[in-house]
């Protein structure tokens, strides 16, 4: 088992992270809340991590915190809740904001979440209400919270197309991603053009 990463960022094109480590470069999928929280192109990171083993793959999937990993692999023990709506529901919302829903039983809120409609919803409230009940009082939560509104984005131009291509891989149909990507003003970095697109849902 692969559980972190410590190298070079080679290249981020949400929802993929390439990273450098010792020469070796890994493809990892990571949430949006992970690329926010990640240094700038070509300096060094430590990406938490998790291998996902399949019969036709073995996929890695990068985390900027331990509550994000932890919330991921709770998720894909839920029945009909794949790795890739693990990342899209990381990726639409904080693990607090998700906590939060979840134990309020709030399933209307979580089906905002691309891929996930009322049934997924209501099946997440009622098999995670009981794991995640204790999560509010964990004090690395509100932490966590804090820490990631100051954002470390790329200070590149926005690339329109890469935009929509990150909305679409995350779940969105093409005429949805594109209306939310039109909405956001321009001249903003890639992720941040990510970032408030996903606000628009």
């Amino acid at each position: 088992m692969i559980g972190f990463l410590i190298g070079t960022i080679h290249s981020k094109q949400p929802p993929l992270l390439q990273l450098t480590v010792n020469g070796v470069g890994y493809d990892i999928q990571s949430p949006m809340s992970t690329f926010y929280a990640l240094p700038e192109v070509g300096e060094q990171a430590t990406v938490l991590t998790h291998l996902h083993v399949r019969e036709d793959a073995m996929l890695l999937f990068g985390f900027a915190t331990e509550l994000e990993k932890k919330l991921f692999r709770e998720l894909i023990k839920v029945n009909g809740i794949g790795a890739k709506m693990g990342i899209a529901i990381l990726s639409s919302m904080s693990v607090a904001e998700f906590v939060g829903y979840v134990n309020e039983a709030d399933s209307m809120a979580i089906t905002k979440i691309p891929g996930v409609g009322k049934k997924t919803a209501e099946r997440l409230v009622i098999e995670m209400q009981d794991k995640l009940k204790s999560w509010q009082q964990d004090p690395n939560l509100s932490l966590l919270e804090s820490s990631l509104v100051k954002l470390n984005v790329l200070a590149k131009p926005t690339n329109d197309v890469s935009a929509v291509q990150a909305l679409l891989a995350l779940g969105y149909k093409l005429v949805q991603a594109e209306k939310m990507v039109k909405s956001v003003d321009k001249g903003l970095s890639l992720e941040e053009t990510i970032k408030k697109a996903l606000q628009q849902a």
